[in-house]
């Protein structure tokens, strides 16, 4: 009989730390008040937190600008805070989801302090830069954020890469000792005894900036089998999520291979961009094709069921391991609504019961 995974059999809560709970009465949501919440959270029946960002970070872009891997921003509370939710967590059977930034840091983190101190330094090659003059980019490749992708620092005569703010300056993963530090983080927290991590904007860290290659880099899956090697499976059955915003049905299938030499899902935004114009930016938006957004979604759900639930949502993941019926064998709409109506039913009263629960 086959040995189904936790996390295809469970609900995962997302938790925003800063507007979830606040204990010490500073007006922001705390690793304490998550932990205040514990008894109720597990009455709702969740089997996991995915927790947004809690490193120290300056909060540039609210805390996916990571200062210290290793440690708590002090607005959430301390590294012993954290210890403690997930001690207390995992008595109730819940299991804590971190989520990590692999692709960039701060610029405020020890790493990049020192690499821009000159060219010679041993952390200069932690990021990614380029010779030029003032003014003139290597290229015109664009920050997700807006403007160039480059950034000049004059004490160096140089430009760093930063695909989003320029106070995220982007790791520079050819680089081994880079690959070797972030293993090294990630097996802290396995130690510490985190459950999975969501890692953002994964499907960057293979980038090519001169080719002005950004997502599905040639060696984006050589890196991330590497990661998930020394890192993932060494542990007992993490939950693994990539964001992949470039990641087709397709694609998405080589991050999830069931042979767990990847992640265990990724979210996949086939349909985000669906409203955007050919070759702009993400905000010069054209009216929505209704007939591509139905083209669209359906493919993501035949994917699915090839790939036993591991692509897609946790809705059509939880339909697959629980449906004994086998509604979801065949391809059509109507058996797939089959398999659906009990799940959303169950939502349906789960949701009822969440609307008149006290907090108080």
């Amino acid at each position: 009989m086959e040995n189904k995974k936790w996390w295809k059999e469970t609900v995962v809560y997302q938790i925003y730390p800063r507007s979830f709970q606040d204990r010490n009465g500073d007006g922001i949501g705390d690793l304490k008040g998550i932990v205040s919440r514990l008894d109720y959270l597990q009455e709702l029946g969740i089997g996991a937190i995915w927790l947004s960002p809690v490193c120290k970070s300056p909060q540039d872009d609210y805390g996916y600008d990571i200062s210290d891997y290793q440690d708590i921003d002090p607005m959430f509370g301390s590294l012993e805070d954290m210890e403690t939710l997930i001690l207390e967590a995992k008595k109730r059977d819940i299991r804590i989801i971190m989520d990590l930034v692999l692709n960039h840091t701060s610029d405020e983190h020890p790493w990049f302090q020192e690499a821009k101190k000159g060219k010679d330094n041993p952390y200069h090659d932690y990021y990614v830069w380029r010779d030029g003059v003032e003014g003139t980019p290597p290229n015109d490749l664009g920050s997700t954020f807006g403007g160039s992708a480059w950034e000049w620092v004059p004490e160096i005569g140089q430009y760093y890469l930063h695909l989003f703010s320029i106070k995220q300056p982007d790791l520079n993963w050819e680089n081994p000792k880079v690959r070797q530090e972030i293993y090294n983080m990630i097996n802290w927290w396995i130690d510490k005894g985190v459950g999975g991590f969501r890692l953002d904007v994964i499907d960057l860290i293979g980038k090519e900036p001169d080719s002005k290659i950004t997502g599905n880099g040639p060696n984006l899956h050589q890196y991330i089998r590497e990661l998930s090697k020394e890192t993932f499976q060494k542990a007992e059955d993490l939950l693994t999520v990539g964001e992949t915003w470039g990641a087709t049905p397709e694609i998405a299938k080589l991050y999830s291979n069931p042979d767990g030499s990847e992640f265990s899902m990724v979210f996949q935004f086939e349909h985000i961009s669906l409203d955007e114009q050919e070759g702009k930016g993400k905000w010069d938006l054209k009216p929505l094709d209704v007939m591509a957004l139905k083209k669209c979604c359906p493919s993501g759900k035949r994917s699915s069921k090839v790939m036993l639930g591991t692509v897609c949502s946790g809705t059509t993941m939880t339909c697959l391991e629980s449906c004994h019926v086998g509604e979801m064998m065949e391809n059509s709409e109507l058996n797939q609504l089959k398999c659906w109506l009990p799940f959303f039913m169950a939502c349906k009263v789960h949701l009822t019961y969440i609307r008149v629960k006290s907090w108080v």
